[in-house]
């Protein structure tokens, strides 16, 4: 058997020292210090075989990072992990203690396609960092190569050949980064993923210094909820490109574990989205698509095909399954104006399912790493800002 921990890590706006990524906002020497120690810790309590981050602005700032916890990792392991003079009793009791460090893993970066560098103005990107290495070189899903058009159809009574207008993107916000990844005997699909945020998109009139709508002692309920309206569009378009992807990795056979910050629980249209349709449960109770009278049902064969083919290319939330087999009955990853609910994610395809006879693993256990979440409605201290306000979730899974 072969065991492996994956992890997604949203390190919130990792850069250098005195560098403005977004407007007035730097961290000085000593808070890009306490930044790093405090990442660090967090990347060697998880010790993570394969880990997903996100809001990486700078390369060079991630690995300051991990040259930092293999550093803690290599004081840690010499002081409690008992040399080949020490009875074997105690090396069976202290292995455990062990931190693997990452002087040897390979690390993926893949940039923000909008971030230019100015000051003020820049934008994340996202990286895996893999023990295991990389199968191929990992690939960057941003720039569309075609525009994606979605286009609305006409309402009922209206006529048919009236324009219902279509939605369109060029660019995802936040780039996916795919990579291919052999764990012993298996070649596992990994993408990391930062969809947009439920953060609202006004548009700035020509000429203007802002959007009229982020004025707020000029408050606009209704041009804020368009703004909302704008940001949900775009998350759900930046779903459906990601979706794409991973059907493609389905139906070639390969094994997928899709991570990262969702910006939505796992229930939201953009999530179910991403991981595919729920079955239903008997497609003979439902009228045909072709159907001339009301007995025009589903097949027993054709229920069980639709079924199969549902099923195949579904993925399956990490946190749920769980959730079913132990007593924990919640999990988050996010905490703001006393909500609290779980944004990031680990789906897997039914490789992973425990009700698949002919899965290639087993989920045997889900680490939460959210002592560090504040509730954003209570007043922040510097600590909030420069920790997280993201939880770190890791499966752990057993090959078969």
């Amino acid at each position: 058997m072969t065991q492996f921990t994956i992890a997604s890590f949203n390190v919130k706006n990792l850069i250098g020292a005195d560098k403005e990524y977004y407007e007035f906002q730097t961290y000085t020497p000593e808070e890009f210090a306490w930044k790093e120690d405090w990442m660090a810790d967090q990347l060697m309590t998880m010790d993570a075989d394969i880990v997903a981050f996100q809001e990486i602005f700078e390369e060079d700032a991630l690995r300051a990072v991990i040259r930092e916890t293999d550093a803690r990792a290599e004081t840690l392991n010499s002081a409690v992990i008992p040399g080949d003079s020490k009875p074997y009793r105690r090396k069976v009791i202290f292995r455990k203690l062990k931190v693997e460090p990452y002087s040897d893993a390979a690390l993926a970066f893949a940039p923000n396609a909008a971030d230019t560098g100015e000051p003020g103005k820049r934008r994340p990107g996202v990286a895996i960092l893999s023990r295991h290495g990389f199968e191929g070189t990992p690939e960057i899903i941003q720039d569309l190569a075609q525009p994606l058009d979605i286009p609305f159809q006409p309402l009922r009574g209206l006529d048919g050949d009236k324009d219902a207008g279509f939605y369109r993107i060029h660019r995802l916000s936040r780039p996916v980064l795919k990579a291919r990844i052999r764990v012993g005997d298996t070649v596992i699909t990994v993408f990391n993923c930062h969809l947009k945020s439920k953060l609202g998109e006004h548009i700035k009139p020509e000429g203007a210094e802002f959007a009229p709508e982020e004025d707020l002692t000029q408050y606009d309920p209704v041009g804020r909820a368009l703004g909302s309206l704008r940001a949900a569009l775009r998350r759900m378009a930046e779903a459906w490109v990601l979706r794409s992807e991973i059907v493609k990795e389905l139906n070639a056979g390969h094994p997928v574990m899709v991570l990262g910050d969702f910006n939505d629980g796992e229930h939201a249209v953009s999530s179910e989205i991403v991981t595919g349709e729920t079955p239903f449960k008997n497609y003979g109770w439902m009228l045909r698509h072709d159907a001339q009278d009301r007995r025009d049902r589903y097949s027993e064969e054709e229920h069980e095909k639709i079924t199969e083919d549902v099923e195949r290319v579904r993925l399956h939330s990490a946190e749920k399954l769980f959730v079913r087999k132990s007593l924990r009955d919640t999990v988050y990853t996010s905490a703001f104006g006393g909500n609290y609910e779980s944004i990031d994610q680990i789906f897997m395809s039914r490789h992973f399912h425990p009700d698949n006879p002919h899965r290639l693993g087993d989920m045997t256990y889900f680490s939460v790493f959210n002592d560090h979440i504040t509730d954003g409605s209570h007043p922040e201290a510097p600590y909030n800002k420069l920790a997280s306000d993201h939880g770190q979730i890791m499966a752990h899974i057993t090959l078969r």
